[in-house]
C-alpha cells in the first residue's frame, strides 16, 4: 500500500526524513482512454451512452487481471501501474511480450467487434517505469508519483483511436522478454510497432523516443 504523506507544517523535517527513505518502484503505467466518451454524452441518452461505456470498460479483459492496479478514473480514461513483481507473479501473462499481446488483442477485438454500434474506440499511452514511488497525499488511496508517470501521461498527445503508443524503453523490455521466454512464436503485434520516431513533451527535459501500434 501506499505510503501516506501528510504533514501540517510546510518546513517539516520530519516529511524530508520520510521522503528519504523512500524506494523507486518498477514497473509499468498505462493510460486508457475511451474515444469520443464526451460527444455520445450529448448526442444520444444515458440508455445508450451508458451501456457502450460498461459494455467496452467490461471487454478490456485484462482489467480484470489486475483489479489491485487500476490506480484512478478521470472521467472515461484509466492509470494503471503494475509492479515488477506483481506481474510476475500472475498466471495469465507474466512478462511485458505477453501483457502488450493482450492489449494488442483487446483493442483489436473492440475495433473488428462484428456487431456494430457495442463498443467505443480506445487509445493507449504505455511505458517502463523505474522512476516512480508509491506515494499518496490522501489517507487510504493507493497512487505513484514520480517523473515516468508524468511522461506515460504525455504519451497521450500522440495516441488516437486503436492506437497504442509506447517508449523505446518499454519496447527494450518486450524484445528482451519475448527472446527469453516466446521465441519464434508469430505475433501480429510485434509486426506492427512502428519504427523510432523522437518527440519533445511539454515538460520533459529531454526528448523521449518512442513507437507506435497502429491495430
Amino acid at each position: 500500500m501506499a505510503t501516506y504523506i501528510h504533514f501540517k507544517n510546510p518546513n517539516s523535517p520530519e516529511i524530508e526524513k520520510l521522503l528519504g527513505t523512500l524506494e523507486k518502484t518498477p514497473g509499468i503505467c498505462i493510460f486508457i482512454d475511451i474515444i469520443n466518451s464526451t460527444n455520445i454524452k450529448y448526442t444520444s441518452d444515458l440508455k445508450q451512452w451508458g451501456r457502450k461505456l460498461n459494455n467496452t470498460f467490461n471487454f478490456i479483459s485484462f482489467l480484470n487481471d489486475f483489479p489491485d492496479n487500476i490506480v484512478k478514473g478521470i472521467g472515461d480514461e484509466l492509470m494503471l501501474f503494475i509492479p515488477d513483481e506483481a506481474l510476475k507473479n500472475k498466471s495469465t501473462y507474466s512478462d511485458y511480450f505477453g501483457l502488450i499481446e493482450e492489449i494488442y488483442a483487446t483493442i483489436d477485438n473492440l475495433k473488428n467487434f462484428p456487431v456494430e454500434d457495442t463498443f467505443l474506440n480506445c487509445k493507449v499511452g504505455i511505458h517502463y517505469c523505474t522512476e516512480v514511488y508509491n506515494i499518496t497525499f490522501f489517507e487510504g488511496y493507493n497512487d505513484y508519483y514520480g517523473q515516468d508517470i508524468d511522461l506515460t501521461a504525455r504519451l497521450m498527445m500522440k495516441a488516437k483511436a486503436n492506437r497504442i503508443v509506447l517508449t523505446e524503453t518499454l519496447y527494450q523490455k518486450i524484445l528482451s522478454d519475448y527472446n527469453k521466454y516466446h521465441k519464434g512464436q508469430e505475433s501480429e503485434c510485434l509486426k506492427s510497432i512502428s519504427g523510432k520516431y523522437i518527440e519533445d513533451f511539454k515538460g520533459v527535459p529531454k526528448y523521449t523516443e518512442i513507437r507506435v501500434i497502429d491495430v
